[in-house]
């Protein structure tokens, strides 16, 4: 095997390794994101990710989710009047990952970490009950994939978005559950 074809079997090795840790994600053109500049994130990679809810509707198909994705992007920036959807990336029920502002670029969810953080959220309100299996699943996934990427710091912490801010999210069960997961910090 000459090294040209033994560089591109190691290469698709490599990705396929890398997809296989990443959940399924739907990018912005997917599902219909309006057009938005927003700053790159000044600490790369990022050593926090920061877990949220949306405190709204919770979507378990594409289309669903797709809706919810243009709903919560319309509030953001029409309502709040922030350049972009707040979050780096949103999960469904379905088990897919949405692309909000994406990999390295700064968000607009997290008061005091937006400058060294990927925030991440399951859409749904999760007061009294946790996301299901698959959205948890794809975002433990989406967590493992950025930094598979070099995204997020490999001795990054979890923090929930209540940890950062006076407020409920991301819901008491879901908090309660990420507390489990690996990396979260207790004492932020």
């Amino acid at each position: 095997m000459n090294k040209f074809a033994t560089v591109l079997v190691l290469a698709s090795i490599c990705l396929a390794g890398v997809s296989a840790q990443c959940p399924r994600i739907v990018t912005r053109a997917q599902w219909g994101a309006r057009a938005a500049s927003t700053a790159q994130l000044p600490i790369r990679p990022a050593p926090w990710v920061v877990m949220h809810h949306t405190a709204g509707a919770a979507c378990t198909t594409d289309a669903a989710c797709a809706q919810q994705m243009r709903n919560i992007q319309s509030f953001h920036m029409d309502g709040n009047g922030w350049a972009d959807i707040g979050y780096n990336f949103l999960v469904g029920e379905n088990g897919a990952a949405y692309e909000g502002r994406g990999w390295g670029r700064q968000g607009a969810h997290a008061p005091g970490y937006n400058d060294r953080s990927v925030g991440m959220g399951v859409m749904g309100t999760f007061t009294n009950a946790i996301p299901n299996a698959a959205a948890r699943t794809a975002a433990r996934n989406l967590i493992t994939c950025g930094v598979s990427l070099g995204h997020i710091a490999s001795n990054y912490w979890l923090i929930g978005h209540r940890q950062a801010v006076a407020t409920a999210c991301p819901g008491n069960a879901f908090f309660n559950e990420i507390r489990t997961w690996p990396r979260f910090n207790p004492n932020v």
